[in-house]
């Protein structure tokens, strides 16, 4: 693989901006993972709470700047389907995840090789030049 150094100056530019926005990209995915991870959470407590209810006992839903009476087992059914969408979600963005990670693993694998050939390339003209003298 032979290289100019400006050649090998402007892949190396080009793979390392493809793998800084890899790199944001996968920062993004990373941020949403944690936020669905607390929503998560506080969804389950939600739930447990509603374990310890009695049918009498009244819940009430935040709407807007009112509280409105809702049904018991309206509010439940609510939570389970928002922990099972969340949960996918989650599902979906580890999926995320891993794809960024694998391609920002094989960027840097192509940034360092390629300056590792440049280098030995360098380092092999350098003998050349060094027996001619």
């Amino acid at each position: 693989m032979s290289l100019s150094a400006t050649d090998a100056q402007n892949k190396v530019q080009s793979l390392s901006t493809e793998y800084q926005q890899l790199e944001v990209e996968l920062s993004n995915a990373v941020e949403a993972r944690q936020k669905l991870d607390a929503q998560l959470k506080e969804n389950e407590l939600v739930k447990k709470e509603f374990q310890v209810l009695k049918p009498e006992n009244i819940v009430y839903k935040l709407i807007g700047p009112v509280l409105m009476k809702q049904d018991q087992a309206e509010a439940k059914s609510n939570v389970e389907t928002r922990l099972e969408f969340i949960r996918g979600e989650i599902k979906r963005v580890e999926a995320q995840i891993e794809d960024l990670t694998a391609k920002s693993d094989k960027k840097k694998n192509e940034i360092v090789s390629i300056q590792t050939a440049f280098q030995q390339q360098q380092e092999q003209q350098q003998q050349k030049t060094a027996v001619k003298a």
